[in-house]
């Protein structure tokens, strides 16, 4: 498993942005899948985005067309650049790697995760 690593939260204005960031330990973080989660009403845990080891990338349509997420294997890094925040984007968010070849919407495939970010998006 790798061990993750959040930053990059804060508090920002709706219309702002933020970048989040992840960093892994270990030396396989080229095979994993990585994804970020959010709470959402009736799930602990909701997709948000995800890249997976091909680097092929994935968004819940709620913020398809203003997230965009990286990696960067050379780092061992995956980011979530958001722009465009709404009040409704308010959450603690998570970082999660997965072994699956494909790219899962469920936190249920995701071994390893980090501890949370904060983002406060204002009205």
């Amino acid at each position: 498993q790798v061990q993750l690593v959040e930053s990059g939260g804060g508090l920002v204005q709706a219309g702002g942005s933020l970048r989040l960031s992840c960093a892994a330990s270990g030396r396989t973080f080229s095979n994993y899948a990585m994804a970020w989660f959010r709470p959402a009403p009736g799930k602990e845990r909701a997709f948000v985005a995800g890249i997976s080891w091909s680097g092929d990338t994935y968004y819940a349509d709620s913020v398809k067309g203003r997230f965009t997420v990286s990696r960067d294997n050379t780092k061992n890094t995956v980011s979530l650049q958001m722009n465009s925040l709404k009040p409704e984007d308010t959450a603690v968010y998570y970082c999660a790697a997965s072994l699956s070849r494909g790219m899962s919407y469920w936190s249920g495939s995701y071994s390893s995760w980090g501890q949370g970010t904060q983002v406060t998006v204002s009205s």
